[in-house]
């Protein structure tokens, strides 16, 4: 005797609440097998595949692509097998998640809905139609939902919340750019991309053991500081669904070549949409390279907290004073946005100049970790 079994949207973890459905990989009268890929949605954190906890046909799809619904609501009916069948009994829990992002074959292609055009009234037939044309070239309503949604809030109670204070420092980098050249051609690097990013994290992780402040969070409710003793470290990622910050666990306890590996992976992991919310929570301070696109530097916006963000600028070559001289050197400028309560002008000045001396003169700082 068969049975209808009803999936509810599964709690997916890390405090979040609610989710997109963004499309489903089955339709009403399709046989799915258990643990089969049934759908996608997706968080403020990643793109989540759903499993079926179920063996048996479709036969109702309770929510539209699309639609955004709280953790716990019926999204789909399974029928399933009676005991004379051998198909088993699905178990009466949450599915476990298996997979993240796009990586499984589904039966459909990731889809949204249409995007609102906005339209003007309508004046007359006819000749109309040429003009209402153009002009629905002129506006696109897009939803704001998904990871979007979850960036603006962020962005918006982060500067809200935390007084924003930015420094600048502009720094002759040569004998760090000398340096990466070098690393390119040792064996411990064989295979993996060396670039500015990974030694500007390194100093970093090396400047910030003398200056816990900037490794700390503010806990409003309990009117505490919280100096992490730890160092986990954002790498803010431009994706296809919009700005990550992944973070690299225990950053500060790699070696340079394990944290040049372990920076590429999380963010191709980020851009191929298979970011997991774990690897989107817990960071305790950011970099943002935004010299990729030939930015002199920026003033970045703090991740919720976190007490600083800093902005990596591009490196050009620029005429440079040498003693007496003027000579073409390596230059960039690095943005540190800290958050002013917990950091004050004196600690925030100190530890950009100290990072600017180890990018300046890399060698002395980092030959003990290579």
């Amino acid at each position: 005797m068969s049975r209808l079994e009803e999936l509810r949207l599964p709690d997916l973890g890390e405090g979040l609440t609610e989710a997109e459905l963004v499309s489903w990989a089955v339709a009403v009268g399709d046989t799915v097998e258990l643990n089969a890929t049934i759908g996608e949605v997706e968080t403020a954190k990643a793109s989540v595949e759903l499993p079926s906890p179920f063996a048996g046909v479709v036969r109702e799809l309770l929510v539209q692509p699309g639609t955004t619904v709280p953790v716990g609501t019926p999204i789909i009916r399974v029928e399933t097998a009676g005991d004379e069948d051998e198909v088993p009994p699905a178990p009466r829990r949450d599915a476990v998640l298996v997979g993240y992002g796009p990586s499984a074959p589904t039966v459909s292609r990731r889809r949204r809905p249409q995007p609102h055009v906005s339209r003007p009234p309508a004046v007359r037939s006819g000749a109309v139609h040429a003009r209402r044309d153009a002009q629905d070239a002129r506006e696109t309503r897009t939803p704001i939902r998904g990871v979007r949604r979850a960036t603006a809030a962020a962005m918006v109670a982060s500067a809200a919340a935390a007084p924003h204070v930015t420094e600048f420092l502009t720094v002759d980098v040569t004998e760090s750019v000398r340096l990466l050249e070098r690393l390119r051609t040792a064996a411990a690097f064989d295979g993996l991309h060396v670039t500015p990013l990974t030694l500007v994290a390194k100093a970093l992780l090396l400047t910030l053991r003398a200056h816990p402040s900037l490794n700390s969070a503010w806990d409003e409710a309990a009117q505490e500081i919280v100096t992490k003793h730890y160092v986990n470290l954002g790498i803010a990622t431009a994706t296809e669904r919009g700005l990550m910050v992944p973070n690299v666990k225990d950053a500060d306890r790699l070696p340079l070549s394990e944290l040049c590996r372990a920076i590429g992976a999380l963010t191709d992991t980020a851009r191929a949409g298979r970011a997991t919310p774990s690897d989107l929570t817990g960071g305790t301070i950011t970099i943002t390279n935004v010299g990729v696109y030939g930015i002199d530097t920026g003033t970045p916006i703090l991740n919720p907290g976190e007490a600083a963000i800093l902005a990596l600028g591009a490196i050009t070559r620029r005429p440079w004073v040498v003693g007496d001289d003027i000579v073409a050197r390596d230059v960039t400028t690095l943005g540190l946005t800290v958050d002013h309560r917990l950091v004050d002008g004196e600690q925030a000045s100190r530890f950009l100049a100290d990072l600017g001396a180890t990018l300046h003169d890399p060698v002395t700082c980092l030959l003990a970790v290579l």
